[in-house]
């Protein structure tokens, strides 16, 4: 008998170590199909998350909602990317900048994608429970729109109004467990982050136009055509008039309107780089809205901070 046991123990012993040796192995594959190497869909679903909180809070808000939401950004915006290259595994491989996604290339399964995505809305829902019943409910909401999110471009020319309302979710959410209940007025901050989230998709989106032509993807820079420039600069102007509404009926002060002011000279400069769409200079753009972000939440910190 003892001989058996030792030999299933061996058994055992190796089937662990490769378990955690395809795990090493598949590791940064993971890391590069949650997009953690590029952390710029994170910040722009945070910022808007910070607003909210301090916005609830009129001020710093309680540490653990602080910790929940970050964390809930990280491991949501994870599971957003890890669906939406679900959705498109066989697409990717079409589109000159998500053709080495590991999807499109094979390095991850689609079983394995799946998988990972319901191990991550598992995390994200074990951090919502440790906050209140207003905000668990308004979970659900969130997780649907993350979901629904990347099929979008299939039917309609407007996924990124649906990625804008699962973007901007976080906001009644966060706001919710910081002040016990939702606010009428959050939702026109949530209103503006939709507006503004459509706007700088548009610039993303208009970096794959061409291709997503070619393969019939939907989009709004395919929507917009000719008048993209011109629609992004109003749905940017809409954007900075839903915040001064903000402003006036949070009754924020004079740092807050500040932070609006860069808000308005970045996105001015967004439409500078936009203006002959290059592809490159459109991404720059996309990306130069993480300051915009950063503007308005300074702004909010420093009026509540130095009342």
């Amino acid at each position: 008998m003892q001989p058996q046991k030792n030999r299933t123990k061996v058994v055992k012993s190796r089937e662990i170590g490769g378990l955690v040796a395809k795990i090493q192995q598949k590791a940064p594959i993971y890391w590069r199909l949650m997009r953690m190497d590029r952390p710029i869909g994170t910040l722009l679903l945070l910022w808007p998350t910070l607003w909210s909180l301090w916005l609830a809070a009129k001020g710093m808000p309680r540490l653990e909602n602080l910790v929940i939401f970050t964390l809930g950004v990280i491991v949501m915006r994870s599971a957003g990317c890890v669906i939406n290259d679900f959705a498109d595994r066989k697409i990717d491989g079409s589109v000159q900048r998500t053709k080495n996604r590991p999807l499109a290339t094979g390095a991850v399964s689609s079983r394995e994608a799946f998988g990972l995505f319901i191990g991550l809305c598992l995390v994200a829902f074990a951090l919502v429970l440790m906050t209140d019943p207003l905000t668990i409910k308004l979970s659900v909401g969130g997780l649907l729109l993350a979901f629904c999110y990347p099929f979008m471009k299939r039917h309609t020319h407007l996924p990124q109004v649906v990625l804008g309302a699962a973007f901007a979710w976080g906001i009644p959410m966060a706001f919710a467990a910081e002040a016990g209940a939702l606010h009428e007025n959050i939702w026109l901050v949530y209103l503006a982050v939709v507006l503004w989230t459509v706007a700088y998709d548009t610039f993303y989106a208009m970096v794959d136009r061409d291709d997503d032509l070619k393969i019939g993807v939907k989009s709004t820079a395919i929507l917009f055509g000719e008048q993209d420039r011109l629609m992004t600069g109003i749905l940017q102007g809409l954007t900075l008039y839903a915040l001064l509404l903000v402003g006036n009926r949070f009754e924020l002060g004079l740092y807050y309107y500040l932070g609006l002011a860069v808000a308005a000279a970045l996105f001015i400069y967004q439409q500078w780089l936009i203006r002959f769409r290059n592809r490159d200079a459109c991404f720059k753009a996309f990306l130069n809205n993480n300051w915009v972000g950063v503007a308005i939440f300074a702004g909010l910190v420093a009026d509540y901070s130095l009342k």
